[in-house]
This record gives structure tokens, sequence and C-alpha cells, in this order.
């Protein structure tokens, strides 16, 4: 037997920019706002209660904690805008996930590759009924990629498909369809 590797004309490769995406829940934004906040409101705590022994910089200090206040009231809204435009997409091969704002990010994770999904939720996340779907490859410590804003009814049918998948059936749910 011989070994062929065939060179393949870049022009005739489906373009991954085309590619049908679905938006990710709207209540994402909020509910990330909520969690970044809260880490926030720590940093500035932290900046403007800490004590400082040097009298001038004493003086800083609240001036310190207006700067970290205006630095998490940007990162926030930055983070608002980035998770309005993330979107996923199921294709017969792969599954894709979009993210980022400034600097553009697309996972694609071959379905052949897939061993294992699962769903992820913390308490902030489930007081807004989203939910987090973890697939892993093998050989990965951990998710190989995570669809982040995903509500628990679409998280749960996007989940049976790539089970189903894995089984080898071809059955799709209903609820996958927008």
């Amino acid at each position: 037997m011989s070994f062929t590797n065939l060179s393949l004309d870049p022009d005739d490769l489906p373009a991954l920019e085309h590619a049908p995406l679905t938006p990710v829940s709207r209540r994402l934004a909020p509910c990330q706002a909520l969690q970044r906040a809260g880490r926030w409101v720590f940093l500035v705590m932290l900046t403007g209660l800490f004590p400082v022994q040097h009298e001038e910089l004493a003086q800083w200090q609240s001036w310190a904690a207006a700067g970290v206040a205006g630095l998490g009231v940007v990162a926030i809204a930055l983070g608002w805008v980035e998770a309005r435009r993330r979107a996923y997409g199921l294709r017969e091969h792969d599954v894709l996930y979009r993210r980022g704002w400034l600097v553009q990010r697309t996972q694609v994770l071959p379905l052949a590759r897939l061993q294992h999904v699962e769903t992820l939720s913390n308490p902030v996340e489930r007081a807004f009924g989203l939910v987090r779907l973890a697939c892993f490859t093998a050989g990965g410590r951990g998710a190989d990629l995570m669809l982040e804003g995903l509500s628990a009814a679409r998280a749960e049918a996007v989940k049976q498909h790539l089970l189903a998948r894995l089984e080898g059936t071809t059955r799709q749910p209903e609820s996958l369809t927008p």
C-alpha cells in the first residue's frame, strides 16, 4: 500500500465565517456583569480599606479606590458587550463557539473527537436560568470546549444531540431548531 497526501486548494474549503451561528441567551450579559461586579467590589474595598502605613500614600488611597472602581465599570461594560456577541453553531461534523470582541476567538470541536459532555452551573447562573455545556475530548484534563450562556432547555437539547452522536444514532431533538 502506498501513502498519499494530496494538496487541497484553500479556495475550495468551506468558509468558517459563513457558518450559521445561533446567539447565546441574552441573559448571559447581565449574569456575567453581576459576577464581575462582585469581584470588582471586592477589589475596590480592598484598595480603599486596606491599612496604609505611610501618610503620603494614605492621602491617595481614596483616589486609588476610585480609579479601581472606574476600571471595574469599564471592564463590566466591555464584558457586557462581549457577552452579547457570543454565538454557537452545530454542524454535521463539528460544534462551533465564537466569543470575543476586540480579539475574536472561534473554537471548532470535531464531533469525531468528542468523548464526554456535561452541564455545569453556579448559583448566579442558575438564578439567570443559564447553563454551561462542557465538551471533552480524549487526553485532556479539562473541557476542550465550554459553551457558556445557554438556557437550561437549550443546553439539555444540545447535550442530548451530542450524546446521540456519540452513541452513533442520528436522532435529533425537536427543540434544537430555533
